[in-house]
């Protein structure tokens, strides 16, 4: 391969695997308890997921799907949660400063699986729907836990009323 063939992949080869990360999506790995136990069951297991940025392309979010977003308290951290209500609905909180919260236009609230192991909303509010980065769509490793992830939300978390 000479140099010029070299120089011309990585000026076409990068552009494109740029886009491809900002655009469709990318592997991460989940760290701490907060989802257990959808994801990292087990104390030494670290799950890695794929994220869609397609998927939220839109803020096309519903009830129950996982998603990646910028933590409201460290705009330097991501965090995974799921969403618990999206605006308009009422949720009862869990420690929150306020029992009932109805959630605000261009707002959604998201809650850790683990309840008492997990920084979320019932720490710092309803959240702005231009931190989610993206969708955790399934588990890519370990092969072991190879599964699509489903949007399901626990019948005790679901909004007092729903927004239509």
């Amino acid at each position: 391969m000479s140099l010029r063939s070299i120089s011309r992949s990585i000026l076409f080869g990068v552009p494109i695997g740029l886009t491809f990360l900002d655009t469709v999506g990318y592997v991460a790995r989940v760290e701490g308890i907060s989802m257990q136990p959808a994801l990292n069951p087990g104390s030494t297991n670290k799950d890695y997921v794929f994220l869609s940025r397609w998927a939220v392309r839109d803020y096309n979010i519903k009830r129950g799907d996982v998603i990646s977003l910028s933590s409201p308290k460290d705009p330097n951290q991501k965090i995974i949660k799921r969403v618990v209500a999206l605006q308009g609905d009422v949720v009862s909180t869990i420690g929150y400063k306020n029992q009932y919260v109805k959630i605000p236009e261009g707002h959604c609230w998201v809650e850790g699986d683990h309840t008492g192991h997990t920084l979320d909303s019932n720490t710092f509010g309803p959240v702005s729907l231009g931190l989610i980065n993206a969708k955790a769509v399934s588990i890519v490793w370990p092969p072991a836990r190879w599964q699509k992830l489903e949007a399901k939300l626990p019948e005790s978390r679901k909004p007092l009323s729903i927004a239509m």
